[in-house]
Formats: C-alpha cells, structure tokens, sequence
C-alpha cells in the first residue's frame, strides 16, 4: 500500500496543482509581516520544505511551528498557515486557537476533522485535501497548497506551478531508474544506523529522508547539514560502528560546502566503511529536491521490505494519542 502512495507522487502533485488554482481565500486585513506555518510531522515537513523553497524569493521572515505554542512576536500582522492533514493533530490545533486569539490572518491545509470544523466555526479560510492517506505520504498536497497561499498573497510568483510540472515529467521518465538505485541502496544500508548529511539549504529533505526511515523503516535514523556539523557532529565520529553515511548532494552546493563534504567523506571513512552519495538530478532547486525526496521515500519503503516490517503501521504513535487522551 505505502509502495502505491509513493508511486503515486507526481499524481498527487499534479492534482494538488489543480486544486491550488481553485482556492478562493480572503484578502489579508492588515499589512503582513512575516509568515509561519504551524504542522507537525508529515504535515510540518511541508513548512520546512516550502522555508527552503522562497527562502531567495520571499522578502518576509518564514518561521515553522512544531509546537503547541507560537512566537511571542506572532500577531495581526503574521499570516499564519496551520498544516495538518487529518485535521485532529493536537499541537497544531493549540497553535491555531492561539493563531485566532492573537488575530492573525489564517488559512488552515487539512483533509477534514476538527481544524476545518474550527475554522468555519470562527470564519476562517481553509483549503480541502483528498483523505484517507497516511499524512507522510501527502507531502505534495500540503507544501503546494502553502505555496498557493504565498502566492496569493503576493508573497512569491506563480512560477513553482511550472517547475513543478516539469518536476513531474522528469520524475516520470526517470522512475524505473529511481527506483532501482534506491533497492540497491536499502539493501546496503539496511541493518545499519543511517546518518544523512546534506547541504544547509537541503536540509529539509535530509528531514524528511529520516522521518521515513522512521515511519516507514522503523527504524532510528539522523540527519544533520553541512556546515554546521563541521562545527561539533564531526568530533562524535571517534568509534566505529555500524552506520550508514549517505551525503546528499547536488551540482549546484556552494564550492566550500562541496569541498567541507569531501574532507567529511575522508574524516569519517576511519570509522564506517559505508558512506554512499545521492546525487539529486535537475535543472532547478525545486526538482532536485523532489527528486531526492522521491528517491529517499522508496528508500524507506525498500528498507521496510527487508526489514519485514508494515510501513504504513505507526502503532506506537497511536498508543501514545490513546495514552494523552486518558
């Protein structure tokens, strides 16, 4: 099942695509000064990705949420985004009731249950998505459907609808290849701890290649970028074990950045001999970071396959809503 979710991503974008360019929000009621997305796990992730994204785009500061609380400096003034993709997620409902009580200019990104029910309760804008998936696997309804929203407000241009329309035909045609170098690389990672580094503005999709390694696997898994690991994770490697180094990398990372992963590969070779590199294809940053986000999802579901483990199963999130709600 989780196999047909992630083969099913271009079509999911496609079809968030549509439903963004019917959207019909209200105008903003103040002057906008900075923007945060409230979400947590599979709908946060969207946050992280879309902040990447118009970060050399889009003049005000993007903040995400993954709390119960908001900034102190969040007011009438910020618009507020609140991601969660089955409605019911209990830290990003408090930030919304708080989001409402400070007066900002909200619009909620859910497929239903208590958020939609609160914001046309208190006459909010919300945008509906397709349910009755596992939010992890419905990354492109929520990040397109935000940047929609910035789109609206004049926040950025309309031009990711392009690029992701040419993300789609690229992910298409190179599927079959994606899929098989992904196999190859669950089966060498597996039974290992993966570590996944990446460049500072890729880090998002370093998150996301852990939570699915999580969720889907199973199984522990961090990330971190460079360079800020060079500043204190590199004096950590200092025992062998069994990890699983994989560097995602990109053509187009800063000369420094490329050269700091280089001298990282040699440093932490003395200690793991299994340091793989993923090389995102492309022409822009928004399709190569689809592209390594796909990749990294089958990954995940290859290494839940191995592992002979359910990777939609999240048992253990469940007992622990059951165990809040006692």
């Amino acid at each position: 099942m989780m196999d047909q979710m992630i083969s099913e991503f271009t079509k999911q974008m496609a079809e968030a695509i549509e439903i963004g360019k019917g959207i019909k929000l209200t105008p903003r009621h103040k002057e906008l000064r900075n923007v945060v997305v409230a979400g947590m796990g599979g709908s946060g992730i969207g946050g992280n990705l879309v902040a990447e994204l118009v970060a050399e785009k889009m003049k005000l500061p993007f903040f995400v949420s993954k709390d119960y609380f908001l900034p102190e400096w969040v007011d009438e003034h910020t618009l507020l985004i609140a991601s969660s993709y089955s409605g019911n997620t209990e830290e990003t409902l408090h930030a919304l009731e708080e989001g409402i009580r400070r007066s900002c200019k909200i619009v909620c990104i859910s497929s239903g249950g208590s958020m939609i029910n609160i914001a046309k309760k208190a006459g909010l804008d919300f945008i509906l998505i397709p349910g009755g998936k596992s939010p992890r696997a419905c990354l492109g309804y929520s990040f397109i459907q935000q940047l929609f929203v910035l789109s609206f407000y004049n926040l950025i241009d309309d031009g990711f609808i392009v690029g992701i329309k040419e993300a789609n035909r690229m992910l298409d045609k190179e599927e079959k290849k994606i899929i098989k170098a992904a196999k190859s690389l669950a089966k060498k990672i597996n039974k290992k701890m993966p570590v996944i580094y990446s460049a500072a503005n890729f880090e998002a999709i370093g998150m996301r290649w852990k939570q699915q390694i999580n969720e889907n696997s199973k199984m522990l898994c961090w990330h971190n970028s460079i360079p800020e690991m060079n500043h204190n994770e590199l004096v950590g490697w200092r025992t062998p074990g069994k990890y699983a180094v994989i560097l995602l990398r990109n053509d187009t990372d800063y000369a420094r950045t490329q050269q700091r992963m280089n001298i990282v590969k040699n440093i932490v070779t003395q200690y793991t001999k299994n340091i793989f590199e993923v090389w995102s294809k492309g022409e822009s940053y928004l399709i190569k970071s689809l592209y390594l986000i796909h990749f990294g999802d089958w990954v995940s579901f290859y290494l839940a396959e191995l592992r002979k483990v359910d990777a939609v199963e999240v048992n253990v999130i469940d007992f622990l809503k059951a165990e809040l709600a006692n």
